[in-house]
C-alpha cells in the first residue's frame, strides 16, 4: 500500500469517526452572524453549542438558558471548532489572545485572510449572505458557505459540517473570498443604498416606496436566469441623452446627481464597447 492509499484511508476514517459523535462548537461574538449561527447550531441534535463569548455579556442574555455564556476568554473550553465571528478589525486581536488554543479556529469574514489567525489549525467558515439578528426565517440550505483550512483533514471536517446546513459548499482561497465579498458589497450593500436614495426621491414627491417594489422584484428575478449585462435597460443603455439630462436637472441633491452620473457613464461605456465589438 503506497502513501497515497494510506492518506485516502486516513481521510475516510476521519470522516466516519466524526460522523458518530456530536460536534462541539463554541462561538466568539454577539453580532448578526454570530447570533444567527448560534441559533442554527442550537437546533441541531448532532451539535453541542458549548459556549458563546462576548466581552459585554449582557449581549448574550437571550442565550442564557440554552448554552453557557462567558465574558472571559480564559474560560473557553476545548471543542471541535471555535468560531470567531466578530468585526473584521477585531479578528486578529482575538486570535492573538488565543495563541495557545489547540482546537480548530475559524473566522466568518469575507475580507480577512485565513492567515490572520495565529492558531496552528486555522480556517474560514464564511456564509455568503446578509444577516440580521431579528430574522431567523432564511432558508439556510440555499446560502453558499465558503470554506478554507490549512490542513486537509480540517477542510474535510468543515465541508462535512457545512453540508449539514447548505447545499452550496465550496472550498476557495482567501483571495477568491475577497473578490466574492467585494461583489457582495456591490449587489447588496450598494444596491440597498440606492434603494434608500430612491425612497428619499419618492418621499420628497409624496409617493410611496411600494410603487417601485414590483420593479425591484422583477430585476431580481431576471438576474436568476440571465446574465446581468443582458438584462440592462434604461435611458443610459439605449443612449437616451434627452431623458438623462432631464433626470439630472430634476435631481436637487448633488450627491444623488453624482451617483446618477457615475453609474450612467459606466452603463454608456459598456454599451459603446458592445457596439464596437459587433463591428
Amino acid at each position: 500500500m503506497n502513501k497515497f492509499d494510506n492518506k485516502i484511508i486516513q481521510n475516510i476514517k476521519y470522516i466516519f469517526s466524526s460522523m458518530t459523535d456530536k460536534t462541539t462548537i463554541s462561538i466568539i461574538g454577539a453580532g448578526n452572524v454570530a447570533s444567527y449561527l448560534a441559533n442554527l447550531f442550537l437546533k441541531q441534535p448532532n451539535i453541542v453549542l458549548e459556549q458563546i463569548y462576548n466581552r459585554h455579556i449582557e449581549s448574550l442574555y437571550s442565550f442564557k438558558n440554552r448554552t453557557e455564556i462567558i465574558d472571559d476568554l480564559s474560560k473557553l473550553k476545548s471543542v471541535d471548532l471555535l468560531i470567531i465571528s466578530v468585526s473584521d478589525d477585531a479578528i486578529e486581536s482575538i486570535s492573538d489572545q488565543l495563541k495557545g488554543y489547540k482546537s480548530l479556529v475559524v473566522h466568518t469574514s469575507g475580507s480577512v485572510s485565513m492567515d490572520s489567525l495565529k492558531q496552528k489549525r486555522r480556517g474560514v467558515l464564511y456564509p455568503f449572505q446578509t444577516f440580521t439578528k431579528e430574522v431567523e426565517s432564511m432558508d439556510f440550505s440555499k446560502i453558499p458557505i465558503l470554506i478554507e483550512a490549512n490542513y486537509p483533514n480540517d477542510l474535510i471536517f468543515l465541508e462535512k459540517l457545512a453540508k449539514q446546513f447548505s447545499s452550496i459548499v465550496n472550498s476557495i482561497t482567501s483571495e477568491q473570498r475577497l473578490a466574492l465579498h467585494i461583489s457582495g458589497v456591490f449587489v447588496a450593500n450598494f444596491v440597498n443604498r440606492l434603494y434608500i436614495e430612491a425612497e428619499r426621491i419618492l418621499k420628497e414627491n409624496n409617493l410611496p416606496f411600494d410603487l417601485v417594489k414590483p420593479l425591484i422584484l422583477e430585476v431580481a428575478r431576471k438576474v436568476q436566469n440571465f446574465p446581468a449585462n443582458k438584462s440592462q435597460t434604461g435611458p443610459a443603455s439605449r443612449g437616451d441623452v434627452k431623458t438623462i439630462k432631464k433626470h439630472l436637472n430634476f435631481l436637487k441633491d448633488s450627491k444623488q446627481k453624482d451617483l446618477y452620473q457615475l453609474l450612467t457613464e459606466r452603463i454608456i461605456q459598456d454599451s459603446n464597447n458592445k457596439k464596437t465589438a459587433k463591428k
